[in-house]
């Protein structure tokens, strides 16, 4: 069935970003990734990066894996999944992390989750917790039977909203021995209560609207909420840091074909009845949650942290000045966050 979508038009991205101050590094790159000091050429006795794709209930998932210098595939290596933020990709911050893991030694896989960036399923574009969290665990399955892993040293590392994910899907997937966060984003809390608790008075008016999207997208018509373009003077007028800051990282500096904001209304019936801390007290591993002191989005690792009562141990680390899309890219953040990372999967694998 041919869909037509209404509201929001989706446009070809160099239409979209024409004549905007945009950033293209993805052209530069063989492997289209978009972050600072991304791998360029795989070379011998270096990290490498290989792209690959698998199914998972029967849909193709494109992703990234990254191995260690001198890596050999006959030794048992530990293992992190790495899940993106809401809008974003492989190529971007999940992939820098990625990477940066792999530099200390762990083979990672960065991957779009289904319905997104290079992954497939339709329609496109969808947002359903089910799936996302679904995704986290499909991508344990590929990487416990990547060679040289050991699957008995897998953890799992969200970052944004995959950092919600994360901490749902580690709730009942015991196979990931270590859980760890960064900037999470409760994406149920806030489709719901809106943004700092914004939308508590049309909690029932967008359920209405989402199921009336329902009954459209039936029929073939999706309707779409996010943003699809945006211009550089209402970035400039945005008056939260995570949504300016969002709207440059991911429009502007590290833009890429692949990462949209938009997601099809009709997702709202599963996103605001849904939460990342529901059931957190099956978490039953160790946990490290990360979070900007400026994050404007610290309210939600701040409600989150104090629930997992049953971590095997837990640790809330702050790092100090960040906000929440600054830990996706500025160095000395992206620095503190690692360190902090390959000590924690270091002792927990």
């Amino acid at each position: 069935m041919k869909y037509l979508i209404t509201i929001l038009s989706i446009i070809t991205f160099n239409q979209t970003l024409k004549s905007q101050k945009v950033t293209y590094k993805y052209k530069d790159n063989p492997f289209t990734l978009v972050y600072d000091g991304a791998i360029v050429k795989n070379e011998k006795g270096k990290v490498n990066i290989h792209p690959v794709t698998y199914k998972l209930n029967g849909i193709d998932i494109s992703a990234n894996v990254y191995t260690p210098a001198n890596y050999d595939e006959s030794k048992k290596y530990p293992a992190i999944v790495v899940a993106h933020p809401n809008g974003g990709i492989k190529e971007q911050t999940a992939g820098l992390y990625a990477q940066n893991l792999t530099e200390n030694g762990f083979i990672t896989i960065a991957f779009d989750a289904t319905y997104q960036g290079a992954s497939g399923g339709e329609p496109r574009h969808t947002d359903k917790p089910a799936n996302r969290v679904e995704d986290i665990r499909g991508a344990g399955d590929f990487i416990a039977n990547f060679k040289g892993v050991d699957a008995d040293r897998i953890g799992v590392f969200g970052i944004c909203g995959g950092g919600g994910y994360t901490l749902k899907a580690s709730q009942s997937d015991k196979r990931f021995k270590a859980v760890a966060t960064l900037s999470m984003f409760n994406s149920g809390e806030v489709r719901r209560n809106g943004f700092q608790n914004s939308q508590l008075k049309t909690i029932q008016e967008r359920l209405k609207q989402a199921s009336e999207a329902r009954s459209k997208q039936s029929n073939g018509e999706i309707i779409y909420s996010g943003v699809a373009t945006i211009t550089d003077d209402e970035i400039a007028k945005t008056s939260t840091d995570l949504y300016r800051e969002g709207y440059l990282y991911y429009y502007r500096t590290n833009a890429h074909p692949n990462s949209t904001f938009l997601y099809p209304t009709s997702n709202l019936m599963d996103l605001m009845t849904w939460d990342a801390t529901d059931q957190i007290e099956l978490i039953n591993q160790p946990l490290l949650m990360i979070v900007g002191s400026k994050a404007d989005t610290k309210y939600m690792t701040d409600e989150a942290f104090p629930k997992a009562i049953n971590a095997k141990s837990k640790e809330l680390f702050i790092i100090d000045g960040a906000t929440h899309i600054q830990t996706y890219w500025k160095p000395e953040y992206v620095k503190q966050t690692v360190t902090k990372l390959v000590e924690f999967f270091g002792k927990n694998l």
